[in-house]
């Protein structure tokens, strides 16, 4: 870990004031039932405060993806409570979850998600368009945000044309666009290289250190190290509450 990594870290830490953004208590994930029941998420309790960036990690089917999808509003809990900002998630109408999701959650998914037939510009303009920014706007700030993630000058080219770090970097602006309070990220450097890999884990230190929240699931070893904490799950559970990296 570089200097610079432990200052980010120590300055985050020495900030006490910061509040829970999420919350999370006795939450549990059940699927099925009888003989083909699998809890994927047992009795979990967690706090996550406005500008940390929170590391879940484990291996395959240990329940990480499993649980970023109960504390953003994609799933719901089999019993237990997840609270944004102090709302329940499971009690909130769908229409309300999905007002949620556009205007203080941002996603970034291993895949990139893309849509392939339109420009950066254009991909990272869509959360704004299904929100009904008029368009001068909606181009303002995509630029504004692209250039954000060093990516100005490839703002007229399709996905085809950028290499997966840019791809990725792409997915990155397109969460930040609308300038959430939250970003979750499954598995952001999964398909790139060990020095694209780094790109992205100081562009998410950088999100963070703009108190915008992070919370990530990888099995990558190094973004872990560079985050204010991280959380390891074995079997649905955390086994490691408060494991800060050295």
């Amino acid at each position: 870990m570089s200097r610079d990594d432990r200052n980010y870290q120590q300055n985050y830490q020495a900030d006490a004031s910061r509040q829970p953004v999420i919350s999370a208590a006795a939450a549990s994930r059940v699927f099925g039932s009888g003989v083909s029941t699998v809890t994927a998420v047992s009795g979990v309790d967690l706090e996550v405060r406005s500008g940390e960036f929170l590391v879940l990690i484990g291996r395959s089917g240990s329940g990480k993806t499993t649980l970023l999808n109960l504390l953003s509003g994609l799933d719901r809990p089999t019993s237990g409570t997840v609270l944004f900002q102090g709302d329940d998630l499971a009690r909130l109408p769908e229409r309300d979850l999905v007002e949620l999701r556009r205007r203080k959650i941002g996603f970034v998914f291993q895949s990139f998600g893309l849509m392939p037939l339109l420009s950066a510009q254009e991909n990272v303009e869509l959360p704004l368009h299904i929100v009904g920014v008029a368009w001068r706007e909606r181009r303002r700030r995509a630029q504004e945000v692209l250039e954000s993630v060093g990516l100005g000058a490839r703002a007229r080219h399709r996905p085809y044309e950028l290499s997966g770090g840019e791809q990725q970097r792409v997915s990155i602006a397109r969460a930040l666009v609308a300038n959430p309070e939250v970003v979750f990220a499954d598995e952001p450097t999964g398909e790139l290289d060990t020095a694209t890999a780094r790109s992205v884990a100081d562009t998410l230190c950088d999100i963070a250190s703009r108190n915008t929240t992070v919370i990530v699931a990888t099995h990558d070893l190094d973004l872990a190290a560079v985050a204010h904490r991280r959380l390891e799950m074995v079997d649905g559970s955390i086994i490691n509450p408060d494991i800060s990296p050295e």
